[in-house]
């Protein structure tokens, strides 16, 4: 019961954060996008912080393998830049450009009744369903050539 109580006060304290540095204010967010014209550099000053945090806090979970509360850490293990990477990348980046929402601050403007953030929250969850159909639709499909290999290569 302990480590769901902590999730959700680490939560929250996320939250909390999201909203104190203006991440969950879509026109703020496009103003720091915005490099050729009214540039708003105070994001990123949230952004080095949470990077510097993560930098560290990632070193130290690597090293330990296991949370404070002796749960094993899942870290991803690869480390290649491949078509994949690239294009949700781009499609991360041209959403976030053309609505200033990320999923983070998206799912706190959504709970407070935001329209724009509940738009964003179930396009989000549809590209996701999209997603997980394509990425289902892959493997069906390379399963299915390693099996015809399987059965050429048996003959």
């Amino acid at each position: 019961m302990l480590i769901p109580l902590i999730a959700l006060f680490s939560g929250l304290i996320f939250g909390l954060g999201l909203i104190l540095s203006g991440m969950t204010d879509p026109a703020k967010v496009l103003a720091f996008l915005d490099i050729t014209g009214q540039w708003d550099p105070t994001l990123m000053f949230v952004m080095l912080g949470a990077v510097s945090v993560g930098f560290f806090a990632f070193r130290i979970a690597k090293q330990r393998g296991q949370t404070v509360f002796s749960a094993p850490i899942q870290l991803p293990g690869k480390r290649t830049v491949d078509l994949r990477l690239v294009t949700g990348s781009l499609l991360f980046g041209i959403g976030w450009g053309l609505s200033g929402i990320c999923p983070g601050p998206g799912l706190i403007m959504a709970a407070s009744g935001e329209t724009g953030g509940i738009i964003f929250v179930l396009a989000m969850l549809l590209g996701m369903f999209i997603f997980d159909l394509l990425e289902r639709r892959h493997q069906a499909n390379l399963n299915s050539n390693h099996r015809q290999r399987e059965v050429i290569e048996t003959k």
